[in-house]
């Protein structure tokens, strides 16, 4: 075992929405680092697909797979039991399930915003909870994946930002308390990352791309293992005295402004609709 396999040998891992993007992103390398890393998510048939895709290239590797949506707190509580070791510990929690939605505020419906917090931040919670709760024995690592919008905000994304914001805010409260059992409690920031939520996009919208990296002082957007390589430091005991922090992974995205998701939000409903709850010539670039 090298030295990076090493880094987390032994620990045992749930990582929530870890079937794809992101979520996966941060298994493999939890996986990697040596941790026996339970995906759990709404897809039975997407986990095992994804740990088929993790065994294979980690032969040595453990992954665990169980269905769970984070809204429910006992299919958390069953999940968090599964990814627990023998002693029903764990030793790192990745809250990672959530939802995004970009909407212009005037049509945006009080449903949404429900459904948008309620799996943004309740989800997060039962998960961090969960975990909390089978850490206070010996510790633990609890990382809730956030975002640049709960930072920047920007237009079409009050719903997205404000949950992302309010998890960032839980994430230092969780910190604060859960400190004396040696739980520590962070939030990754990631910024545009090319995955299946992002695909759109990537594929059909290059100028929201360009506008993108228009923001970023790197140039280059990012990939789910680069918000893994930040999960793993966070996990690891390389960050011991790191705890109630929002850490950014976005190419240096918030040292700016927010993207301009404009030509997003009219392809989807028309100039004509657009025009009636967003003020023509209004954003960022005039």
């Amino acid at each position: 075992m090298t030295a990076e396999q090493a880094k987390l040998a032994g620990a045992h891992a749930l990582v929530t929405g870890g079937g794809t993007g992101i979520g996966l992103g941060i298994a493999r390398r939890l996986a990697e680092a040596g941790a026996v890393v339970t995906l759990s998510g709404r897809r039975l048939d997407v986990l095992d697909q994804a740990a088929d895709v993790l065994r294979g290239e980690l032969p040595d590797g453990e992954i665990r797979t169980v269905a769970s949506d984070v809204v429910d707190p006992d299919a958390v509580e069953a999940a968090a039991e599964v990814a627990a070791d023998g002693n029903g510990a764990l030793q790192v929690v990745v809250a990672n399930a959530g939802m995004g939605t970009g909407s212009p505020f005037l049509m945006m419906e009080a449903e949404t915003l429900r459904n948008v917090l309620d799996i943004n931040v309740v989800g997060a919670f039962n998960t961090m909870k969960s975990g909390g709760l089978r850490m206070r024995e010996n510790g633990g690592s609890i990382i809730a994946i956030s975002s640049i919008a709960g930072a920047l905000g920007g237009r079409f994304r009050a719903a997205y930002g404000a949950s992302k914001a309010a998890l960032d805010m839980m994430v230092r409260s969780a910190a604060d308390e859960l400190g004396g059992f040696g739980i520590r409690v962070n939030s990754i920031r990631p910024g545009v990352v090319e995955s299946e939520a992002t695909s759109m996009m990537f594929q059909h919208m290059p100028n929201v791309i360009e506008d993108y990296v228009r923001q970023m002082p790197l140039g280059f957007v990012g990939d789910p293992e680069d918000i893994g390589d930040a999960a793993v430091w966070l996990a690891s005991p390389q960050s011991r005295w790191v705890t109630g922090q929002q850490i950014a992974v976005d190419g240096g995205h918030t040292l700016r402004r927010a993207p301009d998701l404009e030509a997003a939000v009219k392809a989807r409903l028309g100039d004509e609709e657009f025009a009636k709850v967003v003020k023509p010539g209004s954003g960022p670039n005039g």
